[in-house]
């Protein structure tokens, strides 16, 4: 910001003989930057700020680290290169073989989530309305959360026989003690003063829960889907490789078991990489949906 600077005049003697200097005035030149409060971002700038755009730039860098490594080594039956897993995938899909066992998996998980979550909201319930019921969740949630979900697949095996049975069964104990755990852990985190607000207007038993205590422990809860979400997934995978070396049949587990027995290792890095993009799915949009529409919108996340 330019300025017209005039030349300073001499001093001069008032009446009383001290030295005084005549006010200087200094006009300013105009200027685009005038009254500007926020400086605009420059196109870098708005990329970097840009939740999307840095975690592509993740993704593509893992997936340059992986060609890198994998050239490296030289050894399609240890470690395929990333194009090659690419064009695998790409065929997998075009045949239709790989999205019909993606499907699958799907379809499974779907159920066995949704009745984890359904006896998850039942114990929570039972335990935030009674004292007997607390006490009984904390005891019976220390006893099986620990105990994994694989581990459970010959006592499945033996109640449901092969089929999908067995595999709600496993995970329904992936989702229901985590989630219940969370849930409770987030109701017990409820302020008193919400607390007080809810009683101050009447509300008890499932009122008092999902006007009160639901709400204030969202965040908590949310987290709670997530991580039941991840367990579901991957225990899912896991025990169709078990079932599909049983009966033959399954999802993306069994599709990864065939291609390892045929050596076709790029397809096995494909089905890997497709329960790697269902996961990144699931929780980068669906989650990401729930958490905008929930817990931003209701200013509970700075």
């Amino acid at each position: 910001m330019a300025n017209v600077v005039e030349q300073m005049p001499a001093t001069h003697l008032n009446h009383q003989g001290t030295h005084f200097r005549p006010e200087l005035i200094t006009p300013k030149a105009e200027s685009e930057d005038f009254g500007v409060v926020e400086k605009p971002l420059t196109q870098w700038e708005r990329i970097a700020d840009n939740n999307v755009a840095r975690k592509v730039f993740i993704l593509v860098l893992l997936a340059v680290i992986w060609e890198t490594y994998a050239r490296a080594i030289h050894n399609q039956l240890l470690f395929p290169t990333f194009s090659d897993t690419v064009e695998a995938l790409v065929q997998g899909i075009t045949s239709g073989g790989l999205l019909l066992r993606a499907w699958t998996s799907i379809k499974v998980l779907l159920m066995g989530y949704a009745a984890g979550l359904f006896l998850a909201t039942l114990l929570t319930i039972f335990a935030i309305t009674t004292r007997f019921g607390r006490d009984f969740l904390e005891t019976i949630t220390s006893m099986f959360n620990p105990l994994p979900a694989i581990a459970l697949l010959p006592l499945a095996l033996l109640w449901f026989g092969l089929g999908n049975g067995s595999l709600v069964f496993v995970l329904i104990h992936s989702v229901l003690w985590a989630v219940a755990l969370s849930t409770l852990s987030g109701f017990q985190a409820v302020s008193q003063t919400l607390r007080m607000v809810g009683r101050n207007y009447g509300l008890t038993g499932l009122r008092y829960v999902f006007g009160i205590l639901i709400p204030a422990a969202f965040p908590t809860i949310l987290a709670g889907l997530k991580i039941g979400w991840a367990f579901a997934w991957r225990t899912l995978i896991a025990a169709e490789l078990v079932f599909g070396v049983s009966s033959g049949s399954g999802g993306l587990g069994w599709f990864i078991y065939e291609n390892k027995n045929e050596l076709n290792i790029p397809s096995v890095f494909a089905g890997l990489l497709t329960v790697i993009l269902i996961g990144l799915f699931v929780e980068n949009f669906i989650f990401r949906i729930i958490e905008r529409n929930t817990i931003e919108k209701w200013g509970m996340q700075g």
